[in-house]
């Protein structure tokens, strides 16, 4: 077993990554501090890990609560059974929220357990690889409003993130290339060495070969770890890892959340913001075309839908949480494994590059 670290002082956590984690119940337990606690899943993923995440509660009061699958429900008015769950079963303050699921179930059952009686315990065992690579680790965590994507939520650490590669195994193919976006994301902001490593091996992620996998997992959990530790608020560093999510985000809200999957639209705002990056002069053509043939590879669309416009693109944008001051910041590269954040650019710039990233 791969035990990594984020450190944070007191608040420090592991992340353990290997099989049959769901397993070992002595792994859960010992990040569990008080005599209860509340599982959050899915529709989808209940039939499959419900039971063996319950039979590592033996003899703690438990309970579950099973939400709809899909980022169109997560919203405040699902986010609500949570609370109901939390509340009819009268849990109290030393409880712990255990988030069985993707990125959706970790984002809200993070977000109750920083708001359920001003903060609970939260361990998260995510089982997808876009979960298990991002969004478990870090404490972002929060939900969807029609007008912007995690606009409302807060920061809340767990206490152990436990990542079993073996949920992967019942991933679909569409799902598990959404979470190949974030792991090229990472080679892209500040690892040469990764990104060639991508390109090398992404058919045998593809195949979804165990070893290459945990590899990609390892490598991608520590890069965030690292991130987490030295910038946990985003005050600086840690905006670069939303590298492609703000032209992806845009892509979310305006087909429908849902429509595109989260990893899907990264993989087209990556291709975005790459294109912006050439047009200023900081890319050169084979970089780009590097960039956006592994997101191809990845199976990943590599342009925005043509049925949005660069009006479309703007209006969503402004509403996105890099705006400062009025100022929309942007994640860009000075070529591959170099990624900035800045508003040093033009509108002109901005629009072009939009305009040349539509599908025909």
């Amino acid at each position: 077993m791969t035990t990594l670290t984020v450190d944070l002082g007191e608040r420090s956590y592991p992340i353990y990554i290997n099989s049959d984690l769901l397993g070992q119940a002595d792994l859960l337990r010992q990040h569990i501090p008080g005599k209860s606690a509340l599982i959050v899943t899915n529709e989808t993923v209940e039939p499959l890990y419900l039971k063996k995440t319950q039979a590592m509660l033996t003899g703690l009061k438990h309970e579950s609560v099973i939400l709809p699958d899909g980022e169109k429900y997560k919203n405040l008015e699902v986010l609500n059974q949570i609370y109901d769950a939390l509340l009819r079963n009268r849990l109290d303050r030393n409880t712990t929220i255990i988030a069985l699921g993707g990125g959706v179930v970790g984002d809200m059952a993070g977000f109750a357990a920083a708001s359920y009686q001003r903060g609970v315990h939260l361990v998260q065992i995510p089982t997808t690889l876009l979960s298990q690579v991002d969004s478990s680790v870090g404490g972002k965590t929060g939900v969807n409003h029609p007008l912007g994507k995690n606009m409302i939520g807060a920061f809340h650490q767990p206490r152990a993130v436990i990542a079993d590669t073996d949920t992967l195994d019942t991933l679909p193919d569409r799902e598990l290339s959404a979470g190949i976006a974030e792991i090229i994301k990472y080679g892209l902001i500040n690892n040469t060495d990764f990104f060639t490593w991508l390109e090398q091996n992404m058919q045998a992620l593809l195949r979804r070969d165990k070893a290459v996998l945990t590899q990609a997992i390892e490598v991608s959990c520590q890069n965030k770890a690292d991130v987490v530790a030295a910038d946990e608020r985003e005050s600086g560093q840690r905006a670069l890892l939303n590298l492609g999510h703000t032209f992806g985000h845009a892509i979310e809200n305006a087909m429908g959340y849902g429509e595109w999957l989260h990893g899907e639209a990264v993989g087209a705002g990556m291709c975005m913001a790459a294109t912006m990056s050439k047009q200023m002069g900081w890319m050169s053509d084979q970089e780009l075309q590097r960039t956006c043939n592994l997101i191809e590879q990845a199976k990943l669309p590599t342009k925005a839908p043509a049925n949005m416009s660069v009006e479309t693109f703007l209006a969503l944008m402004a509403v996105d949480k890099k705006v400062l001051d009025g100022t929309l910041r942007l994640v860009l590269m000075k070529g591959i494994g170099k990624a900035l954040v800045t508003d040093d650019y033009n509108a002109d710039d901005l629009n072009t590059a939009i305009e040349n990233s539509l599908a025909n």
